[in-house]
């Protein structure tokens, strides 16, 4: 274990006690891309085995406990993630070209500024590079990728999350999808659009709301998302450069020619409390 030295100076006192405070572990590497041949529970029921913990303010570590494994929620085993503080639990392998299904519900609590905001989340997929390379310094809470968003309201919801290399350049990922522009000017899927492209920003899914307001416990007219608490289905299929999602079994957004095919899958805590109690990877069939 040893000190970050990832670390640069942007305010003396304040950064000389975070630098002080702060110990790093090291993730493993991740090896060769795997593209499941037979389905990869990344939850077992029992342990968080298969990922590693990323933080903004604790690096690899978890103090305080938002990265658990509960016996029982609505009578199955779950992962719990507090939503306390923003990072994510980490794949320590990579993957490609697979099926991802997730099973999540929210649960009752909300944290700081957003604790009477939206319940959001949300999974990065295809994540490379070093951890916390949202930030140029490397202490930010994500890393490159396509996100799959889970917020009330948004829930599939692409955000293409750029990511920094040592050098300090910043590289996006690129997206193709078929959007219409909604009243307010946002990206919206349509299927029976033109196809453009995207370095950054926003895609959103078919139905969201117009309206969409960021309070606690917001739902649009049109929202495949179960209603809260009950539990709701993701499957994200990853195949080559092409990336869809369905919510409940509805397709609800898709992207085609991604620059990224492969990475980490990061599984966010971002201010509300959130369930796992299915995290699989299927191969296409």
């Amino acid at each position: 274990m040893v000190k970050s030295n990832l670390i640069r100076r942007t305010g003396p006192i304040a950064l000389a006690v975070f630098a002080a405070s702060l110990v790093w572990a090291q993730p493993p590497d991740p090896g060769p891309v795997i593209i499941p041949k037979e389905t990869i529970r990344l939850f077992d029921g029992k342990s968080l085995d298969p990922f590693y913990t990323w933080l903004a303010e604790h690096g690899y570590n978890d103090p305080d406990k938002v990265f658990t494994v509960v016996d029982q929620i609505d009578g199955a085993p779950a992962i719990r993630i507090s939503g306390q503080g923003y990072g994510g639990i980490v794949t320590k392998k990579r993957y490609a070209n697979y099926k991802l299904i997730v099973e999540y519900r929210w649960g009752p609590v909300t944290w700081g500024q957003r604790k009477d905001r939206t319940r959001d989340s949300g999974i990065l997929l295809h994540a490379q590079g070093r951890d916390g390379n949202s930030k140029a310094d490397f202490t930010g809470p994500w890393i490159r990728s396509v996100e799959c968003q889970i917020i009330e309201g948004g829930v599939a919801d692409f955000i293409l999350v750029g990511g920094y290399e040592p050098n300090g350049e910043i590289i996006r990922p690129g997206l193709t999808a078929r959007v219409r522009k909604d009243r307010d000017g946002e990206n919206v899927f349509d299927p029976k659009a033109a196809p453009q492209r995207f370095v950054q920003g926003r895609i959103n899914w078919y139905g969201r709301d117009v309206d969409w307001a960021d309070k606690l416990g917001f739902r649009g007219r049109e929202d495949v998302e179960s209603p809260y608490p009950q539990w709701t289905r993701i499957e994200a299929i990853c195949d080559g450069g092409k990336i869809t999602y369905y919510v409940n079994g509805k397709l609800v957004n898709e992207g085609t020619e991604s620059t990224l095919t492969d990475g980490k899958l990061l599984f966010q805590t971002e201010g509300a409390e959130i369930f796992f109690r299915r995290i699989d990877l299927e191969p296409l069939r």
